[in-house]
């Protein structure tokens, strides 16, 4: 409980400045400055390896945190769930065939140890050569409570957070480091969580066998665990089935009618509303049939139900202590100018909040 008094506290620490006094200054223009990582840059699918990320954090204890990427080659496969799929819902038809382009991915779900630098600004004005872009990106407003809750924070997956959140952290993490991150599209992660198999879950259609690889409803003890403990899929990524769902970047729809033998490259619904986008990969929560390589499920504004804020936070969703996210990031990096839509608000009430709060106003 003192450790979770503490993060409160920094948060509200975090937020305190003058009354219309702006708390961000402008970022640079161009690229931030790439830092040094060993095995990061590759200039072919053949060159990718795995490689972990540094980034450096400015505070009171200093020190570098690690984000470790996998590469993920590309291809294609059948997105969606056949209808002979025990447990399968008719959102995951119909079937279509998608090809998606290589791209890296977190080996495990973002964790509190990276997110609260984001949130709580401990980094700020910092010498490390991005440090300047990095202090220009929005950071959440302090929440009413600790967000996890009680269940841990060192080595946990960070929670509770909007998608939106979850894509200014991947800005945030592109500014640190220069290296283009964001959240993964459906396909994609559908794709990694795969890993080249056809089965309900990336291990096969055995359930007996879920306990090796995901924390459910009957093995978590009610609460989310440490990331990385049980067994990976055959590409290295661990939790992609249970432990916490993760955001993509998709609204959640019906899938469109493919046409014959139609090929689907890097497909991605864009949100056009609030509500639902897609969260995958169930979680601590959920039985293991919500766990399955196909299963999807549409955000709701029920997740906000415990936020007594007016209006409602754009950061956190108060109730959905099951919800997560990790990064990719794609070998081929968009145009410099079409990175933002990967990362920045897509709506324009959110818009005008975050403005206000960038500027040091409260709504």
């Amino acid at each position: 409980m003192l450790k979770g008094r503490s993060i409160l506290i920094a948060l509200l620490l975090a937020a305190v400045q003058e009354p219309g006094a702006g708390r961000y200054p402008e970022m640079p223009p161009g690229r931030p400055p790439a830092v040094d990582v060993p095995a990061a840059h590759a200039a072919t699918e053949a060159d990718m390896q795995p490689y972990r990320e540094r980034v450096v954090r400015v505070s009171a204890e200093g020190g570098e945190l690690h984000l470790d990427m996998a590469p993920v080659p590309g291809g294609e496969f059948l997105m969606g769930s056949p209808e002979t799929e025990p447990g399968r819902s008719d959102l995951e038809s119909p079937r279509r065939r998608v090809s998606v382009d290589p791209f890296w991915m977190a080996t495990h779900e973002t964790t509190w140890d990276l997110y609260r630098v984001f949130m709580f600004d401990t980094d700020r004005g910092g010498d490390e050569p991005a440090a300047a872009w990095a202090d220009a990106v929005s950071r959440p407003t302090p929440p009413y409570r600790p967000m996890d809750f009680g269940m841990g924070t060192d080595g946990f997956p960070a929670i509770s957070m909007t998608q939106f959140a979850a894509r200014q952290f991947t800005k945030w993490l592109s500014m640190k480091t220069g290296r283009f991150y964001r959240l993964p599209t459906e396909a994609e992660w559908e794709f990694a969580c795969r890993a080249s198999s056809e089965t309900a879950w990336s291990f096969g259609d055995d359930e007996g066998q879920i306990d090796r690889f995901a924390w459910h409803a009957g093995n978590s003890d009610r609460r989310y665990r440490e990331v990385a403990q049980l067994e990976p899929n055959p590409w290295g990524l661990f939790d992609l089935h249970g432990n916490v769902a993760e955001w993509t970047l998709d609204a959640y729809a019906e899938y469109a009618e493919p046409g014959d033998d139609e090929l689907l490259t890097d497909p991605i619904a864009w949100p056009q509303q609030e509500y639902p986008r897609s969260v995958r990969g169930g979680s601590w929560q959920d039985e293991p049939a919500d766990l399955r390589c196909a299963a999807r499920r549409g955000s709701q504004l029920s997740w906000k139900r415990m936020d007594p804020q007016i209006p409602q936070s754009v950061w956190f969703h108060t109730n959905a202590r099951f919800l997560g996210f990790r990064v990719v990031r794609p070998l081929i990096e968009p145009p410099l100018e079409g990175q933002a839509r990967y990362w920045e608000a897509d709506l324009d009430p959110v818009r005008r909040i975050v403005e206000r709060q960038r500027r040091g106003e409260r709504d």
